[in-house]
């Protein structure tokens, strides 16, 4: 068969070790490592991992079968000057849909060559070709079917136990090798960050497992000590527990060999023994101290002086001691954020900041997807419905994977009591909770949550502060070294007029007014379109790759063209009032804006406050409106007197950072009438 013509009839065997070695288009065999929200991270050879996202699948990612180690046949879509590996969803999952199977070896001699069988399934397909030397156990094939010879533990290899005839006797002590070796030797422990200059040679660790996962050749410890963490490859037989008794959060001490896959450090585990008393307790009070010297900061970075985050600096370092020690106890973060301009500069700050603590603490290339999401949520408000969805991740993260409970960040919202149900919810269930808004937020929240960090709650005037530029001060606390990277978002996260100290920074980086406009319609837009997505990558090339500001100016030209036309219907409908003396416009968002496509109703609202001159503007939906004043307006204390105007009509404050107000559709006309002149008293 002509393999180079009838490529997408074939499936290949990598034997590479670099992702650029890959071939786009052509189909793979690979192994599942692990699952995120956004999809499903596939081995294609020992050091090569790519991601299938969610997008790409035929059906829902909930709905795969898949578990990490399972053999899967992916099609590589495009490999990235970065590195990374985009995978594309393929139809056939078994050798036999395939036309024929070939070696990718682009390093050897072996490449091009078929891998001839009579058997239908991919696994034994490839025991009859060309024997593949693993050099990495965790994502070995060939473990399964005994071929692997560098699965290897105490001086034997993993093909002679698997091949030779067992009696009964023989298997127990298969089975419960892993389970009493006990480091014996009399060695002094070695600390995770001295493991570079220890390649080759049997070290002892002690510290703290924070994550187990079972390939299909060994079992995958993650140890973490007071100076980092490390993967610890334990062998009994392929796809076998090892060590069943240990778990995330044992404490042990661990004997292994050192050695380095692919610019990855890994401890091939000889012995593993679980420390109980005294012993126990000496690690932990190690690992105690040094996560709190390592963790809490001396001080807030602050970007600018700023009155409002001078008020709130204790807790802001108390909140960045809070994410530098989830990243170092190996416990994921959760990013909860508006889907809005400054929504997306709060949670990019942040995400900015952990991701090189996230890639310095792990070894492997993809921690940063595991340790670290960013959600995006459609309001301002955490309801259950978020938590619920937050809570179900979580915990089959924790039952799938050996995961922690999660560190939750809700930036610029979950800071009213509208939130407390879904803050609760996460409560009972053991995840630490930490509030980050510059805005509205209600004392009782602290009962919610951990922490808050708020500067209306120390009695600060707060004004002229955005979240964005509060989240930013925190992500440069969190991590110092990105704050130049940082400068600009400040004044990208303002609609109104940034504080000139803000602009100034901003020019001060290279960012004039212009592109920090353009930056914001830019991010507005795309926060717009699947605002359920983090939309990781294109967040980062528009606020710290895009040099030039082409994309931005790209994408802020779409903005400004959707938000014009939107502006100019809704204003030749607008529905002008005098109440008590104020100008009051009403716009019937159903009828008269497009629903279903930018801008959002929040939005055109907003923008329509900036251009006219009204003191209250209403944008009236089905069972729902949003108020926009020219001063203060207390949306909680509207709503209330409304509800005594018109009591059959079930009118309530459902979001007072979104002026919005809920009421009964069958009662809309005789709501809208209470809540316009409840306003209007207030005003």
């Amino acid at each position: 068969m002509d393999w180079i013509t009838h490529e997408e009839d074939v499936w290949f065997d990598f034997r590479g070790s670099r992702p650029d070695q890959l071939v786009s288009g052509r189909y793979y065999k690979g192994t599942v490592d692990g699952f995120a929200d956004f999809g499903v991270f596939v081995d294609l050879s020992p050091g090569v991992t790519g991601l299938l996202h969610r997008s790409e699948l035929d059906r829902r990612l909930e709905s795969l079968d898949w578990e990490p180690g399972d053999t899967v046949f992916v099609q590589v879509k495009n490999v990235r000057d970065n590195g990374n590996v985009d995978l594309a969803w393929s139809k056939r999952q078994s050798g036999d849909e395939f036309r024929g199977a070939q070696i990718h070896d682009p390093e050897g001699d072996a490449d091009g060559e078929s891998i001839e069988s009579d058997s239908d399934d991919a696994d034994e397909s490839e025991s009859s070709g060309p024997v593949r030397q693993t050099p990495t156990p965790d994502h070995s094939e060939e473990a399964t079917n005994g071929d692997a010879e560098s699965l290897t533990r105490g001086g034997e290899s993993a093909a002679e136990s698997e091949t030779e005839p067992q009696t009964e006797t023989d298997t127990e002590t298969t089975e419960s090798r892993a389970d009493e070796a006990e480091p014996t030797a009399d060695r002094e422990r070695v600390d995770i960050d001295a493991l570079d200059d220890c390649v080759g040679d049997t070290v002892r660790l002690e510290g703290e497992i924070v994550g187990v996962r079972q390939t299909s050749g060994p079992t995958v410890f993650e140890l973490r000590d007071a100076s980092g963490v490390v993967d610890c490859a334990a062998f009994v037989e392929a796809g076998v527990r090892a060590y069943p008794d240990v778990e995330v959060g044992s404490v042990v001490r661990l004997d292994g060999e050192v050695e380095r896959r692919y610019d990855e450090l890994q401890v091939e585990t000889e012995s593993l023994t679980i420390l109980e008393d005294d012993e126990a307790a000496a690690v932990e009070r190690r690992l105690a101290d040094a996560l709190t010297a390592e963790a809490r900061p001396d001080s807030v970075t602050a970007l600018v002086d700023h009155d409002a985050i001078g008020a709130v600096a204790d807790d802001l370092v108390d909140a960045a001691e809070t994410i530098r020690r989830a990243v170092l106890e190996s416990r994921p973060v959760v990013v909860r954020h508006a889907a809005t301009a400054d929504g997306y500069v709060a949670g990019a700050a942040i995400e900015r900041a952990v991701l090189p603590l996230i890639r310095e603490e792990h070894a492997a290339a993809d921690a940063e997807y595991h340790y670290f999401t960013r959600r995006p949520l459609e309001e301002s408000v955490y309801d259950m419905d978020d938590a619920t969805n937050d809570v179900t991740r979580m915990l089959q993260d924790r039952d799938r994977h050996d995961e922690k409970l999660p560190l939750v960040l809700l930036v610029g919202t979950g800071s009213t009591v509208e939130s407390s149900d879904g803050l609760g919810l996460l409560g009972i269930y053991g995840a630490r909770r930490v509030v980050i808004d510059a805005e509205v937020a209600d004392a009782a929240v602290a009962e919610d949550c951990d922490a808050i960090v708020n500067p209306g709650l120390a009695g600060a005037d707060a004004t002229d502060l955005s979240t964005g530029t509060l989240a930013a001060t925190l992500a440069a606390t969190v991590d110092p070294e990105v704050s130049d990277d940082l400068a600009h978002l400040p004044a990208v996260s303002y609609w109104g007029d940034a504080p000139e100290a803000y602009v100034d920074l901003a020019a001060d980086a290279g960012y004039d007014a212009d592109r920090t406009r353009e930056l914001r319609e830019a991010i507005a837009l795309e926060a717009y379109y699947q605002s359920y997505e983090d939309k990781r990558e294109l967040i980062t090339d528009l606020l710290f790759d895009d040099d030039a500001g082409g994309l931005a100016g790209h994408v802020s030209e779409q903005f400004r063209q959707k938000l014009d036309a939107e502006v100019d219907t809704a204003t030749a409908n607008i529905d002008a009032r005098d109440e008590d003396g104020l100008t009051v416009e009403v716009l019937d968002t159903d009828a008269y804006t497009h629903r279903f496509d930018f801008p959002p109703t929040g939005l055109l609202l907003d923008e329509l406050h900036r251009r006219r001159d009204a003191d209250l503007i209403v944008g009236v939906g089905t069972d729902e409106c949003y108020l926009r004043a020219a001063g203060d307006l207390d949306v909680r204390g509207v709503a209330s007197d409304a509800a005594e105007r018109v009591g059959d009509a079930g009118i309530t404050a459902a979001s007072i950072r979104d002026g919005r107000i809920e009421f009964l559709s069958g009662r809309r006309d005789a709501a809208v009438d209470a809540v316009v002149a409840a306003a209007a008293e207030r005003l």
